[in-house]
């Protein structure tokens, strides 16, 4: 594990009998150089260190701890550099301690607080250990994502490990995360009856479920702890809790002993709309904080039926009988927990899923930290470019020992002032780093549209926050400065097959800059693949401030010419606007690609362009829009003159397995574009008469003479 501590010391220059001769010799030097000091004027140095701490086990073939050693012992290289160890501590843990005596579970010693406080991890002074021989465990609470009885399982999981399990060695810490903020409940403590006040004080309801979150543009962002928007930018992403743990990891990182993290989730699933760059920004906070995560499956061993359970009406269907709904409840399950394992194991925990006893995941955390080093010393490296650094520790002596730490950390980054090459040359360093920036949020919508027989049309929308660009002034005006740059890879991540670069600099005026901070900043980018899987990385900087974003996710375009058993379909737009091109804020200036940009992007209709909503939600205020194609076939002869085979489309909205509104089919034909038969289907909806809230939007469309058809889903927001 490690932890990264930076101090900025500021060293004064006594004036005293030893430096007479060099402070009389001060002010004539001032006066040369034209300069005039006051006489109590005093130099000062600036001196930047950077101690790196790493934890780690050191044990003999045998696999039994190598006990009493000393920072002689211990050779340490970064980038094959030696550095010199500045601390050694060992830190003892017995392999069975005893436990506690048990807490009676009367409760009569149990306090209920009417509000829980809120405190912070208390750090420890440099190069000091604040819990020697002690065993660091924080109970991490995602509410969010934890119906009410999952978080009942929870916390009586944590309460009997705190009762009846807790040893001597242990310290408890207890952080909860609401949707709107992580709070430290507890900070470290053996205080077992304080520990239950406080999970007993949850169950009855204090900061229990999801917070209501506002979803207006109109209302004021509360913000958070960890810097996220509390507006659309979050409601059907995991980037929210995977930036609420990457806090507590951060926060944990105050400490330099070995912190084993407990989180207690009901799942966690990356979906089309998450940002794959937050999860391994989490992962590198937990490493270089010194965090394991443990990562606990509140749901516990779950038995559905194809039918579901007595909380909800059978979903109808044949799939009940071929074995489809079973198949595909059992795959979003597997996909809720894949994150949760990837958490657990790249940080150097494990997962506890599918087991209906709780508690099973803080023991493996708490067995598996017993006897271990902590390692400092002060990098020579002062480099804060951000890139890896390879760390190597051997003990001296002895080739047969066994040594498990961390193998090197990523280094600290600053944007500063540079000169344009300074800035060109670090953002492309900063692409290709492999850990990526989270200081700007984006989200980021991929859509694919058919062509021909073999090319489709891939229009790139992001979308930042505008409340976190910071304007600059210009000859009165304020600008917004942003650069991106990004690429686009093949499946293998072998062959970059198309880049992105553009620095954007949208004037806005007075009324735009007002609106800013409720309204994001839109970039549109669009690109003509063939089908495949690809990846996509792309960073947008702030120039003004130098605050960094990526974005990182995998999509597929699909090749619909293989298409046999449904309709050949596009991927489906939601959106709530359409504007000019020359209006878009998004639209660099004067760029000379646009009219063949506009004439190529289908989401060109009547001279407007259909601007993807990304985030997925909408106001009743506005009706939605809802666009895709359907394809039927190549151009021809035979084709050209046989009579029109009209589709059928509609649009439906589901809230569960309940049908709350549907729009009249509409009959679309196909018209020759080019090389293809497309069908245009684009639906205007009103969503005045639907009540807020969260729905499943589904299109369907139908060939009736072919006895084909197509469904497509996706979760949406409608707000007020």
């Amino acid at each position: 594990m490690t932890t990264s501590l930076f101090k900025h010391t500021l060293i004064r220059l006594a004036i005293c009998a030893a430096f007479t001769a060099a402070a009389a010799s001060l002010p004539a030097f001032a006066q040369l150089n034209g300069q005039n000091k006051a006489p109590d004027d005093t130099p000062t140095i600036h001196v930047t260190t950077s101690l790196i701490v790493k934890t780690g086990t050191v044990r003999d073939k045998k696999g039994n701890p190598i006990n009493g050693l000393t920072a002689k012992d211990f050779t340490i290289t970064e980038d094959g550099v030696v550095q010199k160890v500045a601390i050694c501590e060992q830190q003892t843990l017995p392999e069975k301690a005893d436990p506690l005596p048990p807490t009676p579970a009367g409760g009569e010693d149990i306090k209920i607080y009417n509000r829980l406080s809120h405190g912070q991890i208390a750090a420890e002074a440099q190069g000091e250990l604040k819990y020697r021989d002690h065993r660091l465990m924080a109970l991490y609470f995602d509410m969010s994502s934890m119906p009410p009885t999952d978080q009942l399982r929870a916390l009586s999981a944590a309460e009997k490990f705190v009762r009846t399990q807790m040893t001597s060695a242990d310290l408890v810490s207890i952080m909860r995360y609401d949707s709107a903020s992580v709070d430290v409940l507890q900070d470290f403590t053996a205080d077992r009856n304080r520990l239950l006040s406080i999970l007993e004080t949850m169950i009855v309801g204090e900061g229990q479920g999801e917070t209501a979150t506002s979803s207006d543009d109109a209302s004021a962002d509360t913000g958070s702890a960890f810097g996220q928007d509390d507006g659309e930018f979050n409601i059907f992403s995991t980037d929210r809790q995977l930036a609420a743990l990457q806090t507590a990891a951060e926060t944990l990182g105050r400490l330099s002993e070995k912190k084993q993290l407990i989180y207690f989730a009901s799942g966690m699933t990356l979906s089309g709309l998450d940002n794959q760059a937050q999860l391994s920004a989490t992962e590198q906070a937990a490493l270089r904080a010194g965090v394991s995560i443990w990562a606990v499956d509140a749901r516990g061993l779950v038995a559905s039926g194809p039918m579901g359970d007595a909380t909800q009406r059978s979903p109808g269907g044949a799939s009940m009988y071929t074995g489809g709904a079973m198949l595909a409840m059992s795959t979003r399950r597997e996909q809720s927990q894949d994150t949760m394992y990837e958490l657990a194991g790249d940080t150097g925990g494990k997962a506890l899923l599918d087991n209906n006893d709780l508690s099973v995941g803080i023991v493996n955390a708490q067995k598996s930290v017993t006897n271990y080093y902590i390692l400092g010393y002060y990098t020579s490296n002062h480099a804060v470019n951000g890139k890896y650094r390879k760390v190597k520790i051997t003990v001296n002596n002895n080739a047969e020992a066994k040594l498990d730490f961390t193998p090197g950390y990523y280094g600290q980054k600053e944007w500063g002032k540079f000169n344009t090459a300074d800035k060109e040359r670090q953002l492309e360093d900063a692409l290709a780093q492999g850990d990526p920036f989270t200081n700007l949020t984006i989200a980021m919508e991929i859509n694919y549209f058919q062509l021909n027989n073999a090319e489709y049309y891939v229009p790139i929308m992001l979308k930042i926050p505008g409340h976190e660009l910071v304007l600059a002034k210009k000859h009165g005006a304020s600008e917004a400065l942003i650069d991106f740059v990004g690429e686009i890879k093949d499946d293998y991540g072998s062959t970059t097959v198309s880049n992105i670069r553009d620095h954007v600099t949208p004037k806005l005026d007075s009324n735009t800059v007002e609106e800013l901070a409720k309204l994001p900043i839109e970039y549109s980018v669009g690109y003509t693949l063939l089908p495949g899987k690809y990846t996509i990385k792309v960073l947008a900087r702030d120039d003004v401030t130098g605050d960094l974003g990526t974005f990182q996710a995998s999509f597929v375009v699909p090749n619909l010419n293989k298409e046999t058993t449904r309709v050949p379909i596009s991927s489906v737009v939601l959106s709530s606007e359409r504007k000019a091109y020359s209006d878009a804020v998004y639209n660099v200036a004067n760029r000379k690609e646009q009219a063949k940009e506009a004439a190529a992007d289908p989401l060109m209709q009547g001279g407007l362009q259909i601007i993807p909503s990304v985030t997925r939600v909408f106001s009743k205020a506005k009706p939605m829009t809802v666009f895709l194609q359907a394809y039927q076939g190549p151009v021809t002869a035979a084709t050209a003159s046989a009579p029109t085979k009209p589709l059928i489309a509609f649009v439906s909205f589901y809230q569960g397995q309940n049908k709350v509104f549907e729009t009249l089919p509409e009959e679309v034909s196909a018209k020759p574009v080019k090389s293809l038969e497309i069908a245009g289907i684009d639906f205007n909806v009103d969503l005045s008469g639907l009540a807020p809230g969260k729905y499943d939007c589904q299109v369907t469309v139908l060939d009736p003479t072919g006895g084909k058809s197509a469904f497509n889903r996706n979760a949406i927001m409608i707000v007020p």
